[in-house]
């Protein structure tokens, strides 16, 4: 084995080293373990971001052959609607029994499994929304709330005719005016127009009104909720109403890769800003990621080219 074999490159040296630093103090121990923790913690998010985009890829293939099972492929946009909302009431046989107690209920490949779930007004709409994504249609949740802001009933807006009409999934029932128009939650605001819509529906409770709705509540956040409301509506005016944002609420796989991707870029700024603060501080000169990925490529060829001593 030769000297240059014994050489260590300057680069490969690890962070804050004697080789590595211009002089300036030494970094304190609470900088390595914030890097040191941030760096594992971006390594995790990095796992967590590819094991969801496999759970949402399958998720959104066994949605697409749901819809294709229970959809006319040439249905109309109403057709569609009709036809979800007709296999949620007659549809095959599912499991009466429920998940665990503890199982989250924003997974469609459970609500739309258990017959417990779909008699639910809040998983029934996890259902509806998201076959009707997967069925081209733009949909998005509606929460329906007594005087005190708590939800009484969820049902479904659906994007047609340039109007947000209503759609009841766990009645499984469109709400229609006398002439049998559909509704939108402005029209149902009205008592008259909502007495008239829902007088013929067996079993739905009068406290059911629409006079006060919100597509997210936020507001049922503890201390920060008001805040984060108001600051969302003055940086993404509208942002509630996006049938996007119902569709990651009601979709466990899109919302664990969403929160995925957005640690992800948090981490890589908290990294950035540290690099720099070392660099700036203690004279750090820390090498890249593509320059470790490099170095390790460099050092793995140079082995496998070693010959072995006999």
């Amino acid at each position: 084995m030769s000297d240059e074999d014994l050489k260590i490159p300057v680069s490969a040296l690890p962070m804050g080293s004697p080789s590595r630093t211009t002089g300036k103090s030494r970094p304190h121990p609470a900088f390595w373990a914030v890097w040191h923790v941030t760096s594992a913690l971006l390594i995790a998010s990095l796992v967590l971001v590819a094991y969801s985009a496999v759970w949402e890829y399958s998720t959104r293939r066994y949605l697409e052959g749901f819809v294709d099972a229970i959809v006319p492929a040439s249905a109309m946009p109403e057709g569609k609607i009709e036809a979800i909302l007709q296999w949620m009431a007659q549809g095959p046989a599912r499991q009466r029994g429920g998940p665990s107690s503890n199982a989250p209920d924003r997974d469609p490949i459970d609500t739309l499994n258990y017959a417990s779930l779909l008699r639910v007004c809040g998983s029934a709409t996890n259902a509806f929304i998201n076959l009707a994504d997967s069925a081209g249609l733009s949909a998005r949740r509606l929460l329906l709330l007594d005087s005190r802001g708590v939800t009484t009933h969820v049902v479904a807006e659906v994007r047609l005719g340039g109007r947000w009409i209503v759609v009841d999934p766990s009645f499984r029932v469109i709400p229609r005016g006398a002439a049998g128009a559909f509704l939108t939650r402005r029209d149902l605001a009205d008592p008259a127009v909502f007495s008239a819509a829902v007088r013929a529906i067996p079993g739905y409770d009068p406290a059911y009104t629409y006079g006060r709705t919100a597509h997210v509540h936020i507001t049922r956040l503890p201390v920060a909720g008001n805040f984060l409301r108001k600051m969302l509506n003055h940086v993404l005016p509208g942002w509630q109403d996006s049938a996007t944002l119902s569709l990651v609420l009601e979709r466990q796989s899109l919302a664990t890769l969403v929160l995925a991707a957005a640690a992800v870029f948090f981490l890589c700024l908290i990294r950035w800003g540290l690099r720099w603060y070392g660099r700036a501080r203690f004279g750090i000169q820390a090498p890249r990621a593509r320059a470790r990925i490099q170095q390790a490529w460099a050092a793995f060829f140079r082995a496998s080219r070693r010959p072995e001593w006999s």
